[in-house]
């Protein structure tokens, strides 16, 4: 198969580089190159904090290269401009980071961001149903109702859609999604306006939304994903094969990533402030700040931590089509940068 092949000059040419250099890594990866520009980019969503922190703190400065800032509006349109080699470095959900991977794209995780970041809120009559009749939940609705449960989500193969499917098809074990529920496609922003509106039944949402929902009380929490997957990515510090051989460059961006951690850590209410005023599209800094105490804001920067679920993940994606065949974790993390800056 090509990808075999693909991942076989791959590894051929991490030993190369291991063989010219003094840092390695898992592939090989290492730091002898140059690098004078970066552009970062990012999706506005909560799970990316440490970027609003590391942009309002001005840590981006600290990194020994000019770095530009893009925003997009979505996964699939960084996806684009990263394969294309409009972008280094990307903050954005695991699953584009294992398309491109899988499609050859030299590239690796340097540092998680996020885990255990959704809720599946409900109306408060399934939240109801759900806590009587559990998994018949959905057969039993349908039997009430005439129809099928309508889920809205974000696209095929987002993170969100990959962990609801796998809380439907693993998890609870009811069926394949497409016969178990109706799923539209409804992006995070507009969740809550959807579902307050009586056009979904259910969402599986990130944060601040999922705070949102739950203040309403005709509606309630179903399912957290971090109890159907437990410490599963969400969102991840992604960089071509440029960011990672460039090691100061890449050592210092993970640097910077952990201290935009640590800040969100001990300053969850300065981080929050900092989310809000980049995201804006209706994310106050109230709303921030409540939505820093959920279990869904879950936020970290060791890519160790989450390689083992990134790869039941890849195996997931895989089983339903969204890449050819799971990604070795060896191939989609980076994690010389980070390891480096622990010895």
């Amino acid at each position: 198969m090509a990808s075999i092949t693909r991942r076989n000059a791959l590894r051929s040419a991490g030993a190369s580089v291991v063989a010219a250099s003094g840092i390695a890594g898992c592939l090989g990866r290492s730091g002898g190159g140059t690098l004078n520009a970066l552009t970062v980019a990012y999706v506005p969503i909560y799970p990316n904090i440490q970027h609003y922190v590391m942009d309002r703190e001005d840590y981006y400065t600290e990194i020994p290269a000019d770095v530009t800032v893009e925003r997009f509006s979505s996964g699939p349109s960084v996806v684009k401009a990263f394969a294309s080699g409009d972008v280094d470095v990307a903050l954005f959900g695991i699953t584009p980071a294992m398309v491109l991977v899988d499609k050859g794209t030299q590239a690796g995780i340097l540092a998680a961001n996020s885990r255990n970041g959704f809720k599946i809120m409900a109306t408060t009559e399934i939240v109801d149903l759900y806590e009587q009749d559990g998994p018949a939940t959905f057969e039993r609705f349908e039997q009430n109702e005439g129809r099928k449960i309508r889920f809205g989500a974000p696209p095929d193969g987002s993170v969100p859609d990959i962990l609801l499917r796998y809380w439907i098809q693993e998890d609870l074990d009811v069926g394949e999604m497409e016969s178990v529920i109706t799923k539209s496609k409804v992006p995070p922003a507009k969740a809550v306006q959807t579902i307050q509106s009586g056009d979904i039944d259910a969402t599986i949402i990130q944060e601040p939304f999922a705070t949102v929902i739950g203040q309403d009380d005709a509606f309630g929490e179903l399912a957290w994903s971090g109890t159907v997957l437990e410490d599963h990515p969400v969102t991840v510090l992604f960089a071509n094969q440029r960011v990672i051989d460039a090691g100061e460059v890449a050592q210092s961006l993970v640097e910077q990533h952990v201290t935009a951690t640590e800040f969100t850590i001990e300053s969850p209410d300065g981080a929050a402030a900092h989310a809000a005023s980049v995201i804006g599209a209706g994310v106050s800094e109230d709303l921030a700040t409540a939505a820093m105490r959920s279990r869904a804001s879950d936020f970290l920067s060791n890519p160790h931590t989450v390689t083992d679920q990134a790869a039941t993940m890849g195996e997931f994606v895989a089983s339903v089509g969204n890449i050819d065949e799971p990604v070795p974790t060896e191939e989609l993390f980076a994690v010389e940068a980070y390891d480096a800056l622990q010895s």
